[in-house]
Formats: structure tokens, sequence, C-alpha cells
């Protein structure tokens, strides 16, 4: 008997259980990222968005309840492989100037990361009519980009210059 060929409403399924995966593992890591921060603007930023990372799982749970699924994490190895990097930049970097670049540097790539697939998933989301999961994703997806340009200016201000200290 034949397979039946996957579908894109298939795809956005099993993308929406990998952001999942991801926003659950994002929020363990980010008290450990805040403990180790320096600089209190970093330290500040992982803690907002820890609150904000909380209200991003909620409407994933409702796209959940739009598409009649279950809320539930498939791993993401994208997600385990950068948040493993950050934490080998805490080991590394412990007690070093460098250590706030390096958290900064791990943090913008979760966020790149996460950019990309919640932009994926809007769109598909518009191409299955489905407005309702659009408009939340987009609002996610808005708050991501907000928290890369925040991480930037962080950056910019004063992290790496500390840095280089």
């Amino acid at each position: 008997m034949a397979k039946k060929p996957k579908t894109l409403d298939d795809l956005f399924h099993d993308t929406l259980k990998d952001i999942y995966f991801a926003e659950k593992k994002i929020h363990s890591t980010l008290p450990k990222m805040a403990k180790a921060a320096k600089n209190a603007d970093l330290k500040a930023a992982f803690e907002k968005h820890r609150g904000e990372t909380e209200g991003q799982i909620k409407r994933l749970e409702l796209v959940f309840a739009i598409i009649k699924k279950k809320p539930q994490g498939k791993t993401c190895a994208a997600i385990v492989g950068i948040t493993d990097e950050g934490a080998e930049i805490m080991d590394d970097y412990k007690d070093s100037p460098a250590l706030d670049a390096g958290l900064l540097a791990a943090a913008q790539a979760v966020e790149h990361y996460e950019i990309s697939r919640y932009g994926t998933l809007r769109t598909w989301a518009e191409e299955l009519g489905l407005k309702e999961a659009a408009k939340l994703l987009q609002a996610t997806l808005d708050e991501e980009k907000k928290t890369d340009l925040a991480l930037t200016a962080i950056a910019q201000n004063a992290v790496n210059q500390e840095a280089e200290a």
C-alpha cells in the first residue's frame, strides 16, 4: 500500500512542533544566560525575553488549537545545537571579559533561527488560509525582530567594548 504524500499541512504541523520544542528549550535556558551575564542591560534583556517567551508559547498553543492538534514538541536539533554552543561559551569564557559578547552572540543565533521559523510558519499559515494563526505567528515574529535589534544595540553600545577591555 502506497504512503499518502505529505502536504503543506503536514509540514506546517511538523514545523510548529519544532518551534514549540525550541521555545520551551529557550525558556529553560534564558535564566542560566541571565545569571551568567555580567552586563546589567544584557541580563535585563534575557529576563525580559523569558517573559516574552512565555507569551510566545501560549500563542503557539493557540495555533495548535486552530489546527485542532495537541500542543507537543519534537526535538529541534538546531536549537539544541545553538543552546549547547551557548553553554560551551558560558564554560569556556567564565570570568572572562568576553563572556557577555559570547552570550549575546549565542542569543542572536537563537533569535535568527526563530525569525526564520516564524517567518516561514506565518507564510505557510497564510497559504493554508489560517488567518488567525498567521496573525499570532506575525506577533511573535515582530517580538523576535525587536529582541534581535535590542541585542544588537547592547552589543554595539557596551558589550563588545567591554569584551575588548
